[in-house]
């Protein structure tokens, strides 16, 4: 099943990130390699595509797992929860409807 996983961040979170990146992009690579994500990004703090120093306001994961106790347990060992960039993580199940 798909799941939602959406991380909401600390204050001022872009210099964190910056240090937990690689990592945190290496697991999202790896579950594109394995065919089990639909779609992966961060949430500018500003309506831009590069919010430049404004940094990020948290991400969104869909991503395909077994079960929620797995989703969860993938989200719990996110590089930049290790980092402190997220306050929170929420992990939801998620139906496609569409396209």
């Amino acid at each position: 099943m798909w799941y939602l996983i959406y991380s909401q961040d600390v204050e001022n979170s872009l210099p964190l990130r910056k240090t937990a990146r690689a990592a945190h992009l290496g697991r999202l690579n790896e579950l594109k390699d394995q065919g089990r994500l639909l779609v992966a990004g961060p949430n500018p703090a500003v309506d831009s595509e590069d919010p430049g120093e404004a940094g990020f306001t948290g991400s969104t994961v869909i991503a395909k797992f077994d079960s929620l106790a797995d989703a969860q347990a993938w989200a719990d060992k996110d590089p930049y929860i290790q980092a402190g960039v997220y306050k929170s993580v929420t992990v939801k199940p998620f139906k496609i409807a569409l396209p």
